[in-house]
């Protein structure tokens, strides 16, 4: 049995006709010269290969491409898209003479003809499925077909300024060929469908060359920072700001302390929770994970502060820098011995027998009371240098962190990262 691309062309004309006739497709006898009967007799031909002539290079125009950005995973950095292609191309052996069948167009299977594929290069999982279990022919040898592509691409996607991360992420699309033989796309138009998925959100979309033989399409993303910005930045500004307004809180009496810990705490359980919820690492890492690291640092620098500085107002020392200050006992002008100082600190009732008893009794009281007012001013005056050193750490801590946060979010902002997205292309 010949072929349908042998036989076509060795009969002519008036024998392919005649041959048709006596099959019974087309016969005008019989009258079946319908749409059902011209369908039957090209799926017979079971043209399952590309066509080839000439040449074995065949142009397939793709005059719209419908782009979708489904979703961008920025934990494993992928781009997942979905693209819808209009295909059409011409295969000769797949027209017919009008004169016999009436018609300018007919619809076939998609498993009964061939039809070409489209790939995504830098795809990491591509799949390739036909929109409709048919396709359209017509009598020109014209076939015009629409398919569905959704593919996962791996783009390392600028992360450096996240949440305010916006980049361009390449989708290379092509056919197969290899050594001059196969399949090229000639693309026309390209739209864009449904820009916004998730937290990200699809800026634009260009259909770009490389070469020749080298289509992408170019998808600007950027991102939403409405959510991140609340459930990341907002967090870490309002838990460092608390521990300024702590300050507030006297150093005496272990409120501050209990507070800063508090804070610590809270801000550790915090990184904590969303440690699976954080982008994850490429050539540009987050900066927001330095942001993180900066603002631990300084609420446990804070809190270290404020337990030295208790410390000092107590003992006017640092525990394993300075020795403390302690008050001791001191010796009168009539040399008496460390037992009558140690004694005033216990007043007792006694019976007076003369002078001398009564100056000694007096000497007692005043020695007592001397080493209570100098207890107090001692105690005030360390008093005075913790309070002077919090200030001073209160006005540091204010100003670097106001600083540090405005130049923070200036930099996430602002600072563009360089990342070469066609490195799969060599």
């Amino acid at each position: 049995m010949l072929s349908g691309t042998s036989f076509t062309h060795t009969l002519g004309r008036a024998v392919f006709l005649q041959v048709l006739l006596t099959a019974g497709c087309g016969d005008a006898k019989s009258g079946c010269t319908n749409r059902r009967c011209l369908a039957e007799m090209l799926i017979k031909k079971n043209y399952s290969s590309q066509p080839q002539y000439e040449n074995c290079t065949r142009i397939i125009h793709v005059p719209l491409i419908e782009y979708q950005t489904l979703a961008v995973d920025t934990k494993n950095l992928r781009l997942i898209s979905r693209l819808q292609a209009t295909l059409i191309w011409r295969d000769p052996e797949l027209k017919w003479n009008t004169s016999v069948y009436d018609y300018s167009e007919v619809i076939l299977p998609v498993s009964s003809i061939w039809t070409p594929e489209i790939h995504v290069t830098n795809g990491i999982l591509t799949n390739m499925q036909h929109s409709s279990q048919d396709l359209l022919a017509y009598s020109n040898g014209t076939v015009r077909h629409s398919v569905i592509i959704n593919a996962e691409v791996n783009c390392e996607v600028n992360l450096f300024n996240y949440p305010f991360a916006a980049d361009a992420c390449p989708v290379a699309i092509q056919s197969w060929s290899i050594d001059g033989c196969g399949s090229e796309l000639a693309l026309g138009d390209l739209k864009m469908v449904d820009s916004t998925h998730g937290d990200w959100k699809t800026d634009s979309v260009y259909l770009q060359k490389k070469r020749d033989d080298r289509n992408y399409i170019l998808v600007a993303l950027s991102i939403k920072y409405t959510n991140p910005f609340i459930t990341l930045l907002l967090p870490t500004i309002l838990i460092v700001l608390a521990d300024v307004v702590s300050f507030s809180l006297p150093l005496g009496g272990g409120e501050r302390n209990s507070f800063k810990v508090t804070l610590v705490l809270s801000f550790t359980l915090f990184l904590g929770i969303l440690n699976d919820k954080l982008p994850g690492d490429s050539q540009c890492s987050p900066i927001i994970r330095t942001h993180f690291c900066v603002c631990l640092v300084l609420l446990v620098l804070s809190m270290l502060v404020s337990l030295v500085l208790t410390r000092v107002a107590k003992d006017g020392g640092i525990i394993l820098c300075c020795c403390s200050k302690l008050a001791g006992p001191k010796k009168t002008g009539d040399g008496e011995d460390i037992e009558d100082e140690e004694a005033t600190a216990d007043i007792s009732v006694v019976q007076l027998n003369g002078p001398d008893d009564t100056n000694k009794m007096l000497r007692k009281v005043v020695n007592f009371l001397q080493a209570c007012e100098d207890k107090d001013a001692e105690s005030e005056r360390r008093q005075i240098i913790a309070n002077a050193l919090d200030r001073t750490f209160f006005w540091f801590y204010l100003i670097f962190g106001s600083v540090y946060f405005c130049s923070m979010t200036y930099v996430m902002v602002n600072y563009t990262c360089t990342v070469n997205h066609f490195d799969f292309w060599y």
